[in-house]
């Protein structure tokens, strides 16, 4: 018996042995290269090509597993269950914003922007299904997503201003120690959040924070301020994880096309057959 206590004793401080080391001592090639990911200015290397693995597209609090909005395509388009990913699994709408919202999820398929191809803003091009490219300099960082071609320019310790509210906002960043910080404002009201309804004003402020993990994972936070939706600011986080496939590349989804007769078949003189 107090062979097995002693055995039992080794294995466990051999164990938080292992665990100190590695805290300190790189014992994997994946440690190494995240030890040596940084620019030739010193700064994190965020140039790669990241994806959200999650469903907070489908919605950003938690949910079950539910039918989709149309029965015919079955399992091919119901939703699929998710955890969440808001700190505190509650987003602080106003009462006129809860209503609004509640009447958005009746009316989806209406609403949602990305249903029509318009572009997602931030920081929903983030967690969209769709991989994100990011091409990192000095003095701008660029980030462009396969959906739709959206795409935006990070100006970093810039004061010039927005010269108007666009889809995908004005975005300036800064370093906060290792952390890439990035301020984006002056976003049309029209983009959600997600497929359940969630949205925000003209006046939304998005403050997102990229840490690296480690050389092939990033934890994306972003921060929403909107005075005129919610009563407080609130917070989502995630990791994003880099794509190592061979050739890993983002390729072209203009899905313009492909909403054309949804949006404006109805103006022909004719309708067209499926």
């Amino acid at each position: 018996m107090r062979t097995r206590i002693g055995l039992a004793i080794l294995a466990a401080g051999a164990a938080v042995s292992a665990a100190i080391l590695s805290t300190v001592v790189p014992m994997s090639g994946q440690s190494q290269s995240a030890a040596t990911a940084r620019t030739a200015d010193g700064k994190p290397d965020f140039t790669g090509i990241w994806q959200a693995m999650n469903t907070a597209n489908w919605d950003l609090q938690a949910h079950a597993a539910s039918r989709g909005p149309v029965i015919a395509l079955g399992a091919a388009f119901s939703i699929p269950a998710g955890p969440g990913v808001v700190e505190g699994n509650e987003i602080p709408y106003l009462p006129a914003g809860a209503a609004k919202k509640k009447e958005n999820a009746e009316n989806w398929l209406a609403r949602d922007p990305e249903i029509k191809c318009f572009l997602p803003g931030v920081p929903r091009v983030m967690y969209m299904p769709y991989p994100v490219q990011i091409i990192q300099g000095q003095e701008t960082i660029l980030m462009a997503s396969e959906f739709a071609s959206a795409s935006r320019t990070v100006r970093m310790n810039s004061k010039e201003k927005s010269p108007t509210d666009s889809w995908m906002g004005w975005s300036i960043g800064r370093w906060e120690g290792d952390a890439l910080v990035i301020d984006v404002t002056d976003q049309t009201d029209q983009t959600w959040f997600d497929r359940a309804g969630n949205f925000h004003s003209e006046a939304l402020k998005v403050v997102e924070r990229y840490t690296l993990v480690d050389r092939n994972t990033i934890n994306y936070e972003a921060t929403m301020e909107d005075p005129k939706v919610f009563s407080r600011p609130w917070k989502i986080s995630m990791p994003l994880y880099r794509h190592l496939e061979k050739n890993a590349q983002v390729m072209e989804y203009k899905c313009v096309e492909f909403v054309e007769e949804l949006m404006y078949g109805h103006l022909r003189k004719q309708p067209s057959t499926p």
